[in-house]
């Protein structure tokens, strides 16, 4: 693994205990320039995680509480009328900033979730007709409860689109559990993190992600990949050209985490399986028979082969 990659993430792995591979999975999406949705049921980790990447980078950082009354201006900012010049002020929202965190997003209003949208895309804000440009490096972390929770609010699918990978942090094991018990008790369980690695770092990994080698039959077995999730019965809608560029994204910076200047087979592969299974819309039937989107897609890798 990258000798950057490896000292941030030990970074994060003295506060995140047992969390190894949801650590790597958040990393890839960091130097793969996309956003993440951790998914999962309240108390397992998914704000600390957050928060660790960020106090492991030497970046701006922001949280947003996701509430019913959350409006968009909350997010995006807005202009405000200053007396004693005579003119409107912009007043940029949080969103501007490095890595944003957006807590529990489903348990506000689609028209404030939609506020995110265009800042996810463009990497900017319109505010009164005027944009405004967030830094660089940029990355939004939203976290959700699961649908079925009382005060959540659906995710559309557009930006669900936007979202590289939703992640489900999941219960730390039993040994997890005993060695987070003994830190809590001992009182060094929130320790602050130290910053390990600069915006600059993270803008030049990234810019060596994006020089790692595709070859044409790989590129041909992820569109294969990607076209395979419009055709099956069970799913109502499949992924999108979004998806496809996001899904070889993705596979550069799994090869670069491996220190190659290459992808292989099963980068493509495990790009697919990270990118597409949340992007996946289900047809009712498929619903009602508790069939997941990760399920279908563990189908589809099985069938689709490299030609």
């Amino acid at each position: 693994m990258n000798e950057k990659v490896i000292k941030l993430k030990a970074a994060m792995e003295q506060r995140i205990v047992g969390k190894g591979d949801v650590i790597d999975k958040l990393i890839t999406a960091l130097l793969a320039e996309g956003h993440v949705l951790l998914e999962d049921v309240p108390g397992v980790g998914k704000t600390t995680l957050a928060k660790t990447l960020a106090d492991s980078l030497s970046l701006s950082f922001a949280r947003i509480q996701c509430t019913p009354d959350t409006t968009p201006s909350d997010i995006t900012g807005l202009s405000i009328y200053n007396a004693s010049t005579g003119n409107f002020q912009t007043v940029p929202g949080p969103v501007v900033n490095n890595i944003v965190l957006v807590d529990e997003l489903n348990r506000t209003s689609p028209k404030t979730q939609s506020a995110l949208l265009e800042v996810m895309e463009e990497q900017a804000v319109t505010i009164d007709g005027k944009q405004i440009l967030v830094p660089k490096p940029f990355m939004v972390i939203g976290t959700q409860n699961p649908a079925e929770m009382a005060g959540t609010y659906p995710i559309p699918e557009s930006q669900l689109d936007r979202f590289m990978m939703k992640i489900s942090v999941g219960y730390p094991t039993t040994s997890a559990s005993e060695d987070m018990a003994k830190r809590f008790i001992e009182g060094n369980l929130h320790e602050k993190t130290v910053a390990v690695l600069s915006g600059e770092d993270i803008m030049a990994m990234r810019s060596q992600v994006k020089k790692v080698t595709i070859h044409e039959k790989l590129t041909s077995y992820a569109v294969q990949l990607v076209e395979a999730t419009r055709i099956y019965p069970e799913i109502k809608c499949g992924a999108s050209s979004r998806a496809l560029l996001a899904l070889l994204r993705c596979a550069q910076a799994l090869a670069f985490l491996e220190d190659r200047d290459y992808c292989v087979p099963e980068d493509i592969a495990k790009a697919g399986e990270l990118t597409l299974s949340h992007r996946i819309i289900l047809s009712t039937e498929a619903k009602m028979n508790h069939i997941s989107g990760e399920a279908l897609m563990e189908r589809i890798l099985g069938q689709v082969k490299v030609s």
